[in-house]
């Protein structure tokens, strides 16, 4: 017992000191630990895939190990839920997607975005990307717009998750075009490519990054990117608004947070080493290469767009 209360007194004397920091000083001694990256998808989607990518280098630069750690379900919701319930010292964040912004309209959740995260940085931007399952008899997006029309509620398509982007791509071109789908929603953008790859869904409007790597092997077709412009990874394929939807374009966007009332060094701790890393060379060829645009911003102007993306 003595030995127990000898370490637990340690224990509280170490967390008081830790607490009575000055900033730098706070900001020299994090992280001691391992910090947990949650994903609120599944392996194999674009928020997997961006984690992965820049956790390396951004371990590198921290000086302790980034653990990636997929939490996936009810578009990000439940990853949100273990953020919020974590303490805020900087050892638990969370890659924010398109997902924050749309869930507060979708669903009834447990906590507020706006009030319970406190936002560090963005880490990329991705247009989508139309594919089709290669028995589908469309090779341009005028021919999957006659398509459809010819067979209104017969083509079925696949999505992350209702209220991702993906889905909300799908969505929008429907409503643009005149046109009707079957809506298949999974558990992620990796589910959501197995279920293409297979043949079990016709289309997809997924995230280029979750997508590229099986059109340019021919298992998928691409058909067109859902951005103002052509994506660097796939530049053979055309805009849907060059294709035949004009003013037709959706970007998801990737960053970071971590709970309220984490210390504002931590914050700046953390946003410093994720700008550093984005704008690492490296790590730049990969994103750039899997179809996502780095983007390191402040604090204060990540915040300000997360929270324009949940009102609006």
């Amino acid at each position: 017992m003595r030995l127990l209360l000898l370490r637990t007194g340690a224990l509280i004397a170490a967390a008081l000191s830790f607490a009575g920091l000055p900033a730098p000083a706070l900001a020299q001694a994090y992280p001691a630990k391992p910090i947990r990256f949650l994903i609120g998808f599944p392996p194999g989607g674009t928020n997997d895939i961006v984690a992965r990518a820049i956790a390396p280098r951004l371990s590198e630069l921290l000086g302790q190990q980034v653990v990636v750690e997929n939490r996936g379900g009810a578009n990000t919701a439940i990853a949100s839920e273990l953020l919020v319930r974590s303490a805020p010292d900087g050892y638990t964040i969370i890659m924010n997607a398109p997902g924050h912004a749309t869930n507060p309209t979708l669903m009834k959740l447990t906590f507020d975005p706006i009030r319970d995260f406190a936002f560090v940085s963005p880490i990329a931007e991705s247009a989508n990307l139309l594919a089709v399952h290669p028995s589908l008899p469309a090779r341009s997006v005028k021919e999957l717009i006659a398509l459809s029309k010819k067979y209104p509620g017969e083509i079925n398509y696949g999505s992350s998750g209702t209220g991702t982007s993906v889905h909300l791509s799908a969505e929008l071109f429907q409503y643009m075009t005149g046109t009707k789908w079957v809506h298949i929603p999974y558990k992620g953008g990796g589910p959501g490519l197995v279920a293409l790859l297979a043949g079990e869904v016709s289309l997809y409007f997924g995230n280029i990054p979750t997508l590229i790597r099986q059109v340019q092997s021919g298992k998928l077709r691409g058909l067109a990117v859902s951005g103002a412009r052509r994506s660097s990874a796939a530049p053979g394929l055309p805009t849907v608004a060059e294709a035949g939807v004009p003013g037709f374009e959706v970007t998801s966007w990737y960053g970071m947070s971590a709970p309220a009332k984490t210390p504002r060094a931590i914050l700046e701790r953390l946003n410093a080493e994720v700008v550093r890393t984005v704008n690492t060379p490296e790590v730049r060829e990969r994103l750039v290469g899997l179809g996502a645009d780095p983007v390191g911003n402040t604090i204060e102007q990540y915040a300000a767009f997360v929270e324009n993306e949940i009102v609006k």
